[in-house]
Order: structure tokens, then sequence, then C-alpha cells
């Protein structure tokens, strides 16, 4: 394992923290990608086609004489339409008031590299959520909390709105950002054995 070099293309502090709770120590690189996609995608299509594309740029700018293996992911709301990352305070409102006390979907698609080969894989995981009935005023206490930014469909799951969840369907790292467990079965199959992320 000490060959392996394992490199995560995302500076998301959730992803970073999952990767070294589960003890591994990646690098960071941070892609400088335009995640602007078509309108002619699908939800899963489109975190998949990021996934993908931020993996590929920091791919280019991976030099080493190790064995490398780098892994992305993008992640987005859907209730209606794509929710990605508030812009301002009033798309946070927008996006909050639309998914409270309904279904929502939380889709995150990951890209797995081994550097040089042909070795890749792209795949999606979703996950159901509903929400309970907040007021407009736990609306308001939330933004201006700073927890919105950054955050698809500006909510945290593991933060200050988790009591608002009234339950999910599915895996819940994948709510974070980062399905470990599809992820740890993924790449042991695309490494063929040789990586078992749950050994580490």
């Amino acid at each position: 394992m000490e060959d392996i070099r394992i490199v995560l293309a995302s500076g998301s502090p959730r992803r970073i923290e999952m990767m070294r709770q589960n003890g591994i120590e990646p690098e960071i690189i941070k892609p400088d990608v335009d995640e602007t996609v078509s309108s002619a995608l699908s939800p899963r299509q489109t975190v998949m086609y990021l996934a993908l594309k931020k993996a590929l740029w920091v791919e280019r700018q991976v030099l080493s004489g190790k064995d490398t293996w780098l892994i992305a992911a993008d992640t987005v709301v859907c209730c209606d339409r794509i929710m990605g990352k508030p812009r301002d305070e009033a798309e946070a409102w927008d996006m909050l008031r639309r998914l409270r006390n309904r279904w929502h979907h939380v889709i995150t698609g990951v890209a797995m590299i081994r550097q040089g080969t042909v070795q890749r894989k792209v795949f999606a995981e979703t996950t159901k959520v509903y929400f309970r009935d907040y007021s407009d005023r736990q609306i308001a206490d939330y933004i201006a909390s700073g927890e919105v930014w950054d955050k698809a469909g500006a909510y945290a799951i593991q933060g200050g709105f988790h009591g608002q969840v009234d339950h999910i369907e599915g895996d819940y790292d994948n709510v974070v950002g980062f399905p470990w467990k599809r992820i740890v079965k993924e790449w042991k199959e695309l490494s063929q054995g040789t990586i078992d992320l749950t050994s580490r």
C-alpha cells in the first residue's frame, strides 16, 4: 500500500474528513473546471459528467512515479429541478422553501481513475430525503448561520439542518456528498481486489 498514491480531486471538507475517518490520508488537488452542463443531461448524467471532468483535469496535473489513483465526486439535489450550490441569499431561500414538507433526491456522481491506464469507473448514487414542514423563521435562522453556502440544495444533513429531516431512503453518506460504501465496493472491483479501502 505504501507505493499507492490516492488523490482526492476535491476541496470539500466533508469528503476529506470522510476519507480520513476511514484511515486514508489523500493528497488533495482541487480541480479548476467549468461546471456548466447541457440542460439536455439528466441529473444522474450531470453529476457523473462533472465528476469525470474533475478527475480527468486532476489526472493531467499529477506527475508521479507511484501507482496513482484519483477519485472525484459531484453532488446535486433534485426537487422539480437540479439544485446546486446557492449563489446568493435569495436562491438559498428559494431552495429551502421548495424542499420543505416533501421528498427530494440527492444524487452524487463519483469518478475513479488509475492514472495512465484504461482502468476507470463512473457511477451515481441516489438517496431520497423527506423534510419536515419547517417555518420561514427556521429558514431565516439557518441562512443566518452561514451553513447554506457551498452546499448543494443549501443544506448540510450533518449540520444544523439535520433536525428538519423526517426520514431518508438510501445511503446517509451519499447525502453528505460521498457514498462511502458504494465507493469501497466499486474501487475494489476496479482495482481487481488489489485495493481494499476497508483494510487501510
